[in-house]
């Protein structure tokens, strides 16, 4: 009776994770599908005015390889750069007026907003500074990108020119991450994929619908929509302030647009496996509102539509039971299958689709690991700030 009960136990869960990933595959946005892409438009008639806003702390690394795109963007209208030295101690500020000198392109300006106040996210204040410098220059867009993405030459020509065709007040596109090392292309395309399931793209463009993201490595963003939604003011206090900007954009009724890159590149290396856990758990338990009951039901669902299907393929065969090892071979294949086109768009082979049940086990580690961190005072972190809460002042240790 024992072993009868065991084994309906492991039938009914393989059953339960299949049809979870039916539901996933066919209702959920078709989140798996990577070709919501920038579509080919016409040039504008007159080209709208932007400012480019960049912050940047501790990016001396990094700049060489990402800020010259930035000031060689062949846009023809009026645009300029306004790079926000938030603090750091890299001689980032001086690295990028030598490589607007050595390089030329559009103006830069360097800035510094000096150390936030209570309540304010190091990465928000920065572009706080950013935006306000670049009130002056009265353009009708602002380029919120981070100091590790570079940009083809056509990337903001292509964003201004969808945002005007297609009425959206904020164009974000997802940045193309590296996957050069063995870990980055084991960990960041489920990284990408993750972030899909969530919030589907197609959904997020969609007039009327309520999921709500942006990626905020490439955000433009309407002047005049920052200002109704009160950007960056209103979400300043937001760890993920990506999603925090394009919801707050939404509420207060504009269009918005995400989707995959073609041109916008990160530069920034994850070589080792504890530089991209770092990277996921800084901010994997705010995702989930610190909350330990989110935190119970995403471990729970986790280990139902990842961890299932392999252990009851594996549980079938120790067992006998036939239905078991189906069940979940099923469901292995169709989670497979969903992650067959993000390993095309990151030009990976396509045999690691077998291994994300794997992948999707260091995730439930580093999103467990970061509501430890949270409890033990040291909470989501950005450059070396840590936020233990939304009202936190930020720890320079």
């Amino acid at each position: 009776m024992g072993h009868t009960a065991h084994v309906s136990a492991i039938v009914w869960s393989a059953a339960g994770s299949l049809a979870a990933w039916l539901w996933l595959l066919l209702c959920q946005g078709w989140f798996w599908r990577t070709d919501v892409r920038l579509p080919p438009l016409r040039d504008p008639e007159t080209w709208p005015s932007v400012c480019v806003v960049v912050p940047a702390r501790d990016e001396a690394a990094v700049l060489p390889a990402s800020l010259p795109s930035v000031l060689a963007q062949d846009y023809p209208g009026r645009a300029e750069v306004f790079l926000v030295d938030d603090g750091s101690t890299d001689d980032t500020g001086e690295l990028a007026r030598e490589l607007a000198r050595r390089h030329g392109g559009l103006p830069l300006t360097v800035g510094s907003p000096g150390e936030p106040p209570a309540g304010w996210t190091g990465k928000l204040w920065a572009v706080r500074h950013g935006i306000a410098l670049a009130r002056a220059r009265d353009p009708e867009y602002l380029l919120l990108t981070d100091a590790d993405i570079a940009h083809a030459p056509d990337s903001l020509r292509r964003l201004v020119a969808a945002a005007g065709a297609g009425g959206f007040d904020v164009v974000s596109q997802m940045a193309r991450l590296r996957v050069d090392s063995r870990w980055e292309r084991l960990v960041v395309p489920a990284f990408v994929y993750f972030f899909a399931q969530l919030y589907p793209f197609r959904r997020i463009g969609r007039a009327g619908a309520r999921t709500a993201a942006a990626a905020g490595g490439c955000v433009l963003l309407r002047t005049e929509a920052a200002a109704r939604a009160r950007i960056p003011d209103a979400i300043r206090h937001a760890v993920i302030d990506d999603v925090a900007l394009a919801r707050a954009v939404k509420g207060s009724g504009g269009r918005i647009w995400l989707g995959l890159a073609d041109g916008v590149d990160s530069v920034r290396p994850y070589p080792r496996l504890h530089d991209l856990w770092r990277m996921v758990s800084r901010s994997a338990y705010a995702q989930l509102r610190h909350s330990p009951v989110l935190l119970a039901g995403t471990v729970a669902g986790l280990m139902l539509v990842y961890l299932v299907p392999p252990l009851a393929v594996l549980a079938g065969a120790v067992t006998g039971s036939a239905v078991a090892a189906l069940l979940g071979a099923a469901a292995w294949l169709v989670m497979s299958g969903t992650y067959v086109p993000m390993l095309r768009y990151c030009r990976l082979p396509l045999w690691p689709a077998l291994l994300l049940p794997f992948t999707a086990s260091l995730y439930l580690l580093m999103t467990v690991d970061s509501a430890v961190q949270h409890y033990r005072g040291r909470g989501a972190a950005w450059k070396g700030r840590t936020y233990a809460r939304p009202d936190a002042v930020p720890d320079e240790s």
